[in-house]
This record gives structure tokens, sequence and C-alpha cells, in this order.
């Protein structure tokens, strides 16, 4: 059997980068409670009606678990306050828990889906117990992850893509993500031994990080980056196109207030960078056409005090290239 609390041990240092995303996460748990909605199930003493349907171990104790009532949004969110505080005992008993006592009602769930849910929050919130065991399952692929246990990571990401894949998880700044594909990403990560570090989530913050791995002469994290930027903001985005007839330009904060259009055109234009850089001109061709095509009037803010226009900037590389 391997020691896999001193293995949580030492690998606690190297959870601090998802530190803050954790803390964000647990503090969803008013919300989704009364959306949900959902029975308080009877405290068992001993034992689980039905155990994880994955060998997880069982968590070592530090300091007392608390389950509170037992909800399985109580349970994540527990799970969340756990791991921000780099706590991975507790981690795995409050998510193993929330597996244990919900894992039949998910699949029950899951068994009634043919896609994600879409529609009100109400309605993506009613799908409590399938959103909730995805998460967890989420949760401990991550602290596995993170302390370098590569096949229960793996055994943790592949259960939500074989069995929870219609789950979903809120995000308290204000949209659903899917664990699924969170944890296709996590397995591609493994599988190139990449690193990928998406901080706050932000778009801003995602551009930043494009940014620096286009210095860094680095495709593969361009990709990532923008990828997880058009994954998040890309439909805002065209929103915010859609609401122009012409550059916004009546004051900083103005241009400021159409950030998603501003950052996906932005990450568009250093995607086509790096594809040129790297002798991919068709794709880069793609990427440059997409940002003067779909986000014509995104604006990128230039440290040195002013903005400058990708879709311009796309339009000058195209020629570059033609004249090559």
């Amino acid at each position: 059997m391997k020691k896999w609390f001193n293995v949580f041990f030492v690998a606690v240092l190297s959870v601090g980068a998802v530190d803050a995303f954790a803390a964000d996460q647990a503090a969803v748990s008013a919300a989704k409670m009364a959306a949900e909605n959902q029975p308080v199930p009877v405290p068992q003493a001993s034992g689980d009606a039905q155990g994880p349907s994955m060998d997880a171990p069982s968590a070592a104790v530090k300091e007392p678990i608390n389950f509170g009532d037992y909800r399985s949004s109580t349970l994540t969110t527990k799970a969340w306050n756990a791991m921000a505080q780099n706590d991975i005992e507790s981690v795995l008993a409050y998510t193993n828990k929330c597996i244990s006592l919900y894992a039949a009602q998910a699949q029950k769930m899951q068994a009634g889906l043919k896609d994600y849910v879409t529609g009100s929050n109400d309605a993506i919130f009613k799908m409590w117990a399938l959103n909730d065991v995805a998460t967890s399952y989420y949760i401990q692929g991550e602290a596995y992850r993170h302390a370098n246990m590569k096949d229960e990571a793996k055994a943790a990401y592949n259960k939500i893509i074989s069995d929870y894949s219609f789950g979903q998880a809120w995000d308290t700044k204000g949209w659903f993500w899917k664990p699924a594909a969170a944890a296709k990403e996590k397995l591609d990560m493994i599988a190139t031994g990449a690193s990928w570090d998406f901080g706050d989530y932000s778009s801003s913050t995602l551009v930043q990080k494009a940014w620096a791995s286009l210095a860094a002469n680095d495709l593969n994290g361009v990709q990532a980056y923008v990828n997880k930027t058009l994954e998040l903001y890309e439909g805002k985005a065209k929103e915010m196109q859609a609401s122009l007839k012409e550059y916004a330009w009546e004051s900083k904060e103005k241009i400021f207030s159409f950030w998603a259009l501003n950052d996906v055109g932005t990450a568009l234009f250093i995607e086509g960078e790096a594809f040129q850089n790297a002798g991919k001109k068709d794709d880069a061709v793609k990427a440059y056409k997409r940002v003067i095509n779909e986000f014509q009037y995104a604006q990128c803010w230039d440290p040195n005090g002013w903005f400058w226009k990708p879709a311009e900037a796309a339009q000058q590389k195209l020629a570059e290239m033609d004249n090559v």
C-alpha cells in the first residue's frame, strides 16, 4: 500500500497554485443550497450505503472532520476550503463522503441527460448531485495531481469523463464550468508533462500568461491559455462585438468596459504570432482572420500608455506574410 499520507505532506507546498481558485469555489454554498432544495441525508455512524466506485484512500484526520448537514453542496464547499488551506486529508474526507452519499443519485441524473443542461441557473442547479459528485472527483484529481500521484489523478479525472460528464460547477465570478472538460485538460497536462497555471481564470490573467508564453517561444503554452480564454469568454466577447458599430473611444474606462472583447481579440492575435513564429503559416492566417472577422473592435492596452487595435495589427501581419 502506498504511503499516501507522507506523499501528500511533502506535496502540500505545490498546491499553492490552486489556492485562490479553491477559495473562490468555497463561497458558493448558500446560493447552491437555496436553488437545489436537496434533502438532508441521515448521517451514518459507520459505513456508507454506496461506496465510491473508484479506489480512493481513506483520509487521515489531523483535526476532527465536520460534515455539517451532509448536503452535497456543504461537502464540496468544505473540500474546496480544505484545498485552499492545503489540508489534503480533509479534502479526501469530504470528497469521499460526498461521493459515497450521492454517487447513485448523480448517476441517475447523468443517465437522464444527453447533453449539458442549459438555460437558467436554477435549471442547472437542479442537477445538484451530478454537479457535486463530478466536482468532488475533480477536487480529488487535483489533490492527487499536485501530490504527483499520477495514476490516482488520472483515475479520478477519467471517472468524471466516463460517469459524470454532464456535471457543472458554479464559479463565483458568474458562470458554470465543466469538470469533465477541465479533467480532459488535466489529463493532457499529465500526458505531456506540462503544468499550466490558469491563476484566477480571469481573461486578463489568461492573456498575460499567453503573452509570457509567446515571449518564451512556448507555442503549447500560448495555445493552452488562448484556448482557455476562448472557452470562458468567447460568447461574451461576441455579444460585445455585436453591440458596437465602431471602436469604443469615449474614455479609457469605456474601452476597458469591453474587457471580454478586448482580451479575446488580443488572445487570438497572440496565437497568430505564436503560429507565425513557429512557421505554421496556415494556422497563423486562421487566427489573424478570426481577429479581423469576429472581433474587429477589440483593443489592447499597452503598458506604455495607449490602446492598439489587434484587428489592424492582424491585417499588417497578413500583409507581411503575403510578401514573404
